[in-house]
């Protein structure tokens, strides 16, 4: 019942949603979101030093002039690259309503179940850009300008990295057939992970101390992967890691 009321007033958007401005507007909407609390974490926690105790690396902090690039690039980025791929997509694949919300067991095992996919592929993707000198230097490396993450350095990429993950994040659901309520919870739940885990801040309700028996690295994990190079490649889970050998204990 709760997800067919917010079914419906989703598709009172119908509009806006139909769109071909909605997924890039929305993508970026949502990034900026959940980046806005990290940014004013980090002015905050230079003042206070009961927020500071929560910084991974307390000796760096971005400054105004790290995170005014940040932003150009991603609104760049979805603006000149982004907007015209989701363009293609929805003029080959419309944009399809259905009357009814999916069963809430359904929508968080396909949630689930594309973060799985997703972390998989991008373990494979990040581990190849890093043992492969050419991919690093060429693509990767960008990625890696900021050795103490925060929050807006999460897009903070090239155009072949943005567009290989991006394309990852919305080929699972499709393979899965998912709802487009699922299909929206998903990028929203993954936006707020890839933020999360560049956010420099080991926080009491950070995900990886949602999750037990350390199946989940969150911040720590992803944060020691900056710092170190050669670890911690998958972005959540740490499974594949530690089957290829590639886990530090953050």
């Amino acid at each position: 019942l709760c997800l067919q009321v917010l079914w419906d007033f989703v598709t009172a958007k119908e509009l806006l949603i139909k769109s071909p401005y909605f997924p890039v507007l929305f993508s970026f909407t949502a990034y900026m979101a959940f980046c806005l609390p990290y940014i004013t974490l980090d002015f905050l926690s230079t003042r206070l030093p009961c927020l500071r105790k929560y910084k991974i690396q307390p000796q760096s902090y971005p400054t105004l002039g790290m995170m005014v690039p940040c932003i150009i690039q991603s609104a760049y980025h979805h603006a000149v690259l982004i907007f015209p791929v989701t363009f293609f997509h929805w003029y080959w694949r419309p944009v399809k309503l259905p009357v009814m919300a999916p069963e809430l067991p359904e929508v968080l095992l396909e949630v689930t179940v594309c973060l799985l996919l997703f972390d998989f592929e991008y373990f494979l993707w990040h581990l190849l850009h890093h043992r492969v000198p050419w991919l690093y230097k060429t693509f990767h490396k960008v990625h890696h300008k900021h050795v103490s993450t925060f929050a807006l350095t999460t897009q903070y990429s090239s155009v072949w990295e943005l567009l290989s993950l991006g394309f990852f994040a919305a080929i699972n659901p499709v393979l899965l057939r998912c709802h487009p309520l699922t299909e929206m919870i998903f990028f929203l739940v993954n936006i707020w992970l890839s933020v999360e885990d560049h956010s420099g801040y080991d926080l009491p309700w950070s995900t990886h101390r949602l999750v037990p028996f350390g199946l989940y690295g969150g911040a720590p994990h992803h944060d020691l992967h900056h710092l170190k190079f050669k670890s911690n490649y998958a972005p959540y889970f740490t499974h594949w890691d530690r089957l290829f050998g590639t886990f530090t204990e953050s």
